[in-house]
């Protein structure tokens, strides 16, 4: 079975198992329910390789939202967008010089709600090994890849709790060779290696 096949099937949100996935982060109910949800997405670019590795970046400390934190490439859906696969190819073509043309899309991945107020579709991708890419500088201090195995491995996905704001809260995080990959992000890696959980 091709990366991407394997990729497809797992993606089958009409799978007849489902697995538990998180829905968002533990704190979204305290949002005021008058505070519109933004539409956002990302692009989770598989790297097609014999060891298969994710286009991960990391976010600049000048930026308004989560500075220096580990993220997909990816931002807000504008209203030109033709939805969320749209809005995932221009964000990582933007942020990280990554062409749309060499993306094979795969398909949209469970959705996740941030505290901040966002609704992310992850949108899944497979892309060639031969590509380089280049910083948006305002809002990417770095990119790399880390091994989707490694990546989706139960044992490295480990939950944290902290306090915040007068209350606990619980997340994802995994560690990558003294990369922190954490809370929305490591959320969706979670989701995605439960559904990959289900086609293994």
């Amino acid at each position: 079975m091709t990366l991407a096949t394997t990729l497809r099937e797992a993606l089958d949100l009409g799978h007849s198992r489902s697995p538990i996935l998180i829905e968002g982060d533990p704190l979204d109910r305290d949002l005021d329910p008058l505070h519109a949800i933004t539409p956002a997405a990302v692009l989770v670019a598989v790297v097609d390789r014999t060891e298969p590795t994710v286009i991960l970046t990391v976010r600049t400390e000048t930026v308004r939202r989560h500075p220096g934190q580990v993220a997909f490439p990816g931002g807000r859906i504008d209203p030109e967008d033709d939805g969320p696969v749209a809005a995932a190819l221009r964000e990582a073509e933007e942020e990280i010089g990554l062409a749309r043309s060499a993306v094979e899309v795969i398909g949209i991945a469970d959705r996740y709600r941030t505290v901040t107020g966002f609704e992310v579709t992850p949108v899944v991708g497979v892309v060639p090994p031969d590509l380089v890419f280049t910083a948006q500088p305002t809002e990417v201090a770095a990119i790399f890849e880390a091994p989707l195995h490694y990546l989706l491995q139960p044992e490295h996905q480990h939950v944290r709790t902290v306090e915040w704001q007068g209350a606990p809260r619980t997340y994802f995080e995994i560690e990558w060779e003294g990369r922190r990959i954490w809370g929305a992000t490591a959320a969706m890696i979670v989701n995605l290696s439960r559904r990959l959980a289900l086609v293994a």
